[in-house]
């Protein structure tokens, strides 16, 4: 038996004094990305979250207990009219950029001259910051010198200049335009990637059975690329749901708030109305809907992993 034990410990890997072992080594890998994720995102999300509960707001100090009286609040002032509104908001800017994601991939997946300039071309609006494309937006649909309204007087369609940003319809439109804008670059690029992965000869015979384009494609196109579609649709949600720049900039919530959503009432209520115990019960209420999202999400991938 001691033999044995002598053996087993001879033969097991001795590590040279100074030497960190792979625990070891993945720990000291891993600090620094823990320490800022403590820091800098659960720290000040979980502090966030618990104002939710208390009376707190920036005019005056002190903090006092308010149980649910913050949610309770927030669910009976208009929550069910800002949900609507970041829906609108959410599946329209989603919709659209898929649909023109959906096309140009699927142009620029045949072979003709300057496809490769073209993909190049095509993904300027993605490179741009949020911030600089809701300018240029802002630009396009002013009132008084935007170039909507410069080109649309020219021909003659409109007779007067219109307030693009200030009518709730138009509002609406003028963001989700824009959001398209600045997103389907990055849709077009996935699903692009997906439609080089189909099989040219399931196509060649296809066409050889006399299936045109369309058959083709709902056929043999899109059963390869639905799951690279939905998990793109999934994301491209998720990130509509919680989207501030473009909003706060173009229209900043309004007019009269009906443009208004989770992210830009959350900023609203604490920084211009000062009181953290509601922004902390609104923002507490969004998050518990994007964890469903988010559950979503993860279901999805892993169901697209074992097919």
């Amino acid at each position: 038996m001691e033999r044995l034990m002598t053996a087993l410990d001879s033969a097991r890997p001795r590590m040279k004094p100074g030497r960190l072992s792979e625990v070891g080594f993945v720990s000291l890998l891993l600090l620094p990305g823990l320490a800022l994720l403590l820091c800098v995102v659960l720290y000040p999300l979980l502090r966030s979250l618990a104002s939710a509960f208390f009376n707190e707001s920036l005019l005056y100090p002190g903090v006092t207990w308010a149980g649910f009286d913050n949610i309770t609040a927030v669910l009976a002032d208009g929550f069910g009219d800002l949900l609507w509104q970041t829906l609108i908001f959410t599946v329209g800017a989603t919709i659209f950029p898929f649909i023109i994601g959906l096309a140009l991939a699927l142009a620029l997946n045949e072979r003709f001259r300057g496809s490769r300039m073209l993909r190049g071309a095509f993904l300027v609006p993605w490179l741009l910051p949020g911030v600089v494309v809701s300018f240029l937006w802002m630009w396009i649909f002013d009132a008084n010198y935007g170039v909507l309204n410069g080109l649309l007087l020219q021909a003659g369609t409109i007779d007067s200049p219109i307030a693009w940003l200030f009518q709730t319809d138009t509002a609406r439109g003028a963001l989700i335009i824009a959001k398209t804008w600045n997103s389907f670059p990055w849709i077009m690029v996935m699903l692009l990637a997906a439609l080089q992965s189909v099989p040219g000869e399931l196509h060649e015979a296809a066409a050889m059975d006399g299936a045109g384009p369309i058959r083709r494609f709902f056929a043999v196109t899109w059963p390869h690329i639905s799951g690279v579609a939905g998990l793109v649709i999934l994301l491209e949600f998720i990130w509509n749901f919680q989207h501030f720049d473009t909003i706060f900039v173009l229209t900043g919530g309004g007019p009269a708030g009906t443009t208004s959503t989770f992210a830009t009432e959350v900023y609203d209520t604490a920084f211009k109305g000062y009181d953290l115990g509601h922004a902390g019960a609104l923002g507490l209420l969004w998050m518990g809907l994007l964890m469903i999202l988010v559950v979503v999400y993860v279901r999805f991938s892993e169901r697209g992993e074992k097919h």
